[in-house]
């Protein structure tokens, strides 16, 4: 089983690969993708069941990502687990490159749903979810919300769903970074107290730092209340990892210089060095 000192150091070699990805590209969603990055890490490489050579594998648990517009992250860690190489992502942004600004499950193993369009992971999730009780299959769906979505309607009709539906084989996840495109969600929408709203709505619910890696593999390894639905709300920081972006605005769609660059990749490098390179070479 990988150690949260393992996931720490994968979850940096993930945002290395997120830098890599820009230096590709040029730009990209980067706040979000950091914010998070550290649960997609647990989920992969600790929660879900899974196989990277079989993507497809009908016994699998199965992960969306709602907030699309995050893929960095989920590619980082895709890659990292094994479905691709991570060179691949050098295409990140390219004409015809299937690595896009938002996932696409028809051209990247592991993906399992088009997202982007907010507000739709929730409710694809509800689905995965219930289809796979009628089948009589144990699997899991896990679902990433960003904060600045859940003023989409669709995410409450979904939540309602996944209640009357008694789904305790749904989680999901809301990134909490207090930060969207506009500026502060409390400011653009307020959408507080969240963990009150999906308790409300039936939901059993856990609030935890979505930064803290033991903090994320604790409650995503706790027992399902039966007959509800989970929300994790994770409290996390826009960018995190690169100091001198993080919790900013100006993090959350990212066209770095050269020179800023190489000084995110050598912060990265140290923090690798600091947990001892637990997982092999720098990307």
């Amino acid at each position: 089983m990988t150690t949260v000192a393992e996931l720490e150091a994968e979850a940096t070699h993930a945002r290395l690969l997120v830098l890599r990805m820009l230096r590709a590209g040029g730009s990209g969603h980067l706040g979000g993708a950091l914010s998070c990055i550290d649960v997609i890490t647990a989920l992969y490489f600790r929660v879900l069941r899974t196989n990277p050579a079989d993507p497809r594998w009908p016994g699998r648990d199965r992960f969306l990502l709602s907030a699309g517009h995050k893929a960095m992250a989920q590619y980082a860690v895709l890659a990292r687990r094994g479905f691709f190489d991570a060179s691949d992502l050098d295409s990140y942004g390219g004409l015809g490159s299937a690595f896009t600004g938002h996932p696409d499950m028809h051209k990247i193993p592991g993906v399992e749903a088009n997202t982007g369009a907010l507000g739709h992971g929730l409710p694809i999730a509800c689905g995965m979810a219930l289809g796979l009780r009628m089948d009589g299959r144990g699997g899991r769906v896990f679902t990433i919300l960003g904060d600045g979505e859940l003023p989409e309607g669709s995410n409450w009709e979904g939540a309602s769903i996944a209640a009357h539906h008694r789904l305790d084989n749904l989680v999901a996840i809301v990134d909490i970074n207090d930060l969207q495109i506009s500026g502060r969600t409390a400011d653009v929408m307020k959408m507080e107290p969240i963990a009150d709203k999906f308790a409300a709505f039936g939901w059993s619910t856990i609030s935890i730092d979505g930064n803290n890696m033991s903090q994320i593999v604790a409650a995503l390894e706790q027992q399902p209340a039966p007959g509800q639905p989970t929300a994790i709300l994770a409290r996390t920081v826009k960018a995190k990892g690169l100091t001198e972006l993080e919790d900013t605005a100006a993090s959350h769609y990212w066209k770095p210089t050269a020179a800023q660059l190489l000084d995110a990749e050598a912060e990265l490098h140290a923090r690798l060095d600091s947990l001892g390179d637990l997982t092999g070479a720098h990307p």
